[in-house]
Formats: C-alpha cells, structure tokens, sequence
C-alpha cells in the first residue's frame, strides 16, 4: 500500500533543529556542508553510515531545503518489501499484469513526480529491479509492470546503505554503473561512537522531547552517568540512545540506564565484587566499560607495533583522544605497550 503524500512542512515537523541533528564534530560538519550544497540540486544523494545513524534525518532535511519541499516525499523501505513484490511496489502495474491485478495502481515512483522518491536500504535491491532504477536514473522513464507505454517522471532521487556499496559492487553485489548514478554526492554518516562530543546535546534533545510526550519531569543525568555514557560504544547508535532515553525518561531511573550499559559489556571481562557492602550497579558498569576499553586500545596499540598514530586510526578516534586515554591508563597504573 502505497503511503500517503509528505510535504516539506510536514517532513519539517518531524526533525530535530540542526544544531541538534549535526552537533559539533567534524565528522558532521563535512556531511552538513555537502548536504546544504547539494538540496538544491537535482542530483542523486546517497547516505552511507551504519543502521540508527540518520540517514532518513538528513534524507528528509535535503527534501525540505530543496524547491521541491512543496511536492510528495515518498519513502521505499527497500528491505521490507519482498523481492517478488518490490518492482510492482516501485513502478506500479496495469490491470491484468499478475493474478490479483485487478485494477491500474501507480507505484512509488510515479507518486514522487516533482518530489523527492527516498530509497532506504536499497542494497537489498534484486537486480532485475536495479536494471529498471538505473532506466530511471538514466532518463526519467520507466514502465509499469505488465504495460508497454513508455512514462516519464520528474523525481529527485535520494537513496541510503548501512554498508560500503563500492565494495559491495567490486564482489558484484550491487550494480556499478547504478552505484555511479546514485552516488553524484555521497554523504556518510559516522557512529555515534565517533562523534561522542555530540552526546550531551543528543540526550539534552531527548530528555526534552520524551518528558513532553510522557509528561514526566525526570532528573538531569549525573556526571557520572554521563562518564559511563561516553565510555559506552553504542552499537545501535543515535537510534538505540533515543530509546535508552526513553525507558530513562518513564522510569526515571538511572540503575535502569546503568543495567542496559552492562548488558553490553563483554560476557568475558570479570569483576570481584565485595558483597559485604551495597554495590553500585552504576559504578560497576562504569568500571567494566572503561576496562574493556582499555583492552581493546592495548590489544590494538601491540598490533600496530605501539604506533599511537595507527592505532587511532584502527579505532576511528582523534590522536588527541587516544593520548588521553592512554593517560588515563597510565595515570591509574596500567602498564601501557610500547
């Protein structure tokens, strides 16, 4: 079923501001510059980053910053489609085409004319379906399933991939000269682990928005929270704080945050943990999650022969902050490889 015409304004209601959506790292700084560049083109956007980093955010801010935020934004859940239905989903058929054809539907794409037609996921795509993209990209027609005319739309196409689509189409997964026309201006979005400095505005914005929708007036995180927060390596990404903010916000309680950061911490790091006393779960977790660290970086820093330089980048982080991790390290007694 096909959904319902989006306009700018209404995409505009469901975003944060941009100075949330972008924070300050520099990371997103790049990806805002291309994008502002871009929105008011014609041209093909492709967002690459890993599953709840935002590409469906910034898909939909292109949308409103372009002249076509007056027409449809229609989005295509690539991978929730299945194969047999997905070219019929796109392009639509003609009364007859299959069984169960009963009437005339437009697909997706016709539903973009003007607007903005959003491929989410679309490395999941068949290839059959890829060779008809490619038609559309190539010059705004296509054909419906079981017809013969020929039509054309006039449809900005923006698409996103939770993986490297150059190296999915250097093993023949994804189609070259389709990747070549999607990717006029690739934008990647990195982990929430990699732009950490925009944590505090992040949970700012979700405490705020969460405590409206629940009418709850939760406590701001303490410091030593927020230690363990940073720390974490959160592989859900923006998506998975949204909902650790959430259940913090309902609940209000930061034993429960502290409880979910644990979950995650390797099954085989221990802790002796003196019973005699009242144990902190959160502090707890905290010391797990720095250990754990800390693990990783030595393992890291020993493979690359204890070259600082490498090793930041093996681990995607700034040279500044592996020297002050190492710091840290060595200021509590850690033995640090050379």
């Amino acid at each position: 079923m096909a959904q319902p015409h989006i306009n700018g304004q209404a995409c505009l209601a469901m975003l944060p501001p941009e100075d949330v959506i972008f924070g300050h790292s520099p990371q997103m700084a790049v990806a805002r510059t291309k994008l502002l560049l871009a929105a008011d083109t014609n041209i093909p956007v492709l967002l690459q980053g890993d599953s709840g980093t935002g590409k469906e955010i910034l898909a939909r801010l292109l949308h409103i910053r372009s002249q076509r935020s007056r027409f449809p934004w229609i989005k295509v859940t690539c991978p929730a489609i299945p194969d047999s239905l997905i070219e019929s989903e796109l392009f639509g058929y003609e009364k007859g085409a299959f069984s169960g054809a009963y009437s005339t539907k437009r697909g997706r794409v016709e539903l973009a004319d003007q607007g903005t037609l959003f491929l989410d996921e679309l490395c999941s795509l068949d290839p059959s379906v890829q060779a008809k993209l490619l038609q559309l990209l190539q010059d705004g027609t296509f054909t419906r399933v079981g017809g013969q005319d020929i039509r054309s739309i006039d449809a900005r196409v923006v698409s996103s991939a939770n993986v490297d689509l150059k190296h999915r189409a250097a093993k023949g997964g994804f189609r070259t000269d389709l990747l070549y026309r999607l990717n006029a201006v690739t934008i990647d979005l990195p982990p929430l682990r990699q732009r950490i400095e925009d944590l505090p505005v992040l949970v700012d914005y979700f405490l705020s928005i969460y405590s409206r929708s629940l009418r709850r007036n939760p406590r701001p995180l303490s410091n030593e929270m927020m230690h363990v927060m940073r720390r974490f390596i959160w592989p859900g990404n923006i998506r998975q704080l949204e909902n650790i903010m959430r259940s913090y916000v309902l609940i209000g309680d930061e034993e429960v945050l502290a409880a979910e950061f644990a979950s995650h911490v390797s099954e085989k790091q221990s802790f002796e943990i003196d019973l005699a006393h009242p144990v902190s779960l959160m502090q707890i977790t905290k010391s797990a999650t720095e250990r754990l660290e800390r693990e990783i970086i030595f393992k890291v820093l020993q493979a690359n022969g204890g070259s600082r330089r490498k090793t930041a980048q093996w681990l995607n982080i700034s040279y500044r902050s592996l020297l002050y991790k190492l710091g840290e390290a060595q200021a509590a007694g850690y033995p640090v490889p050379h």
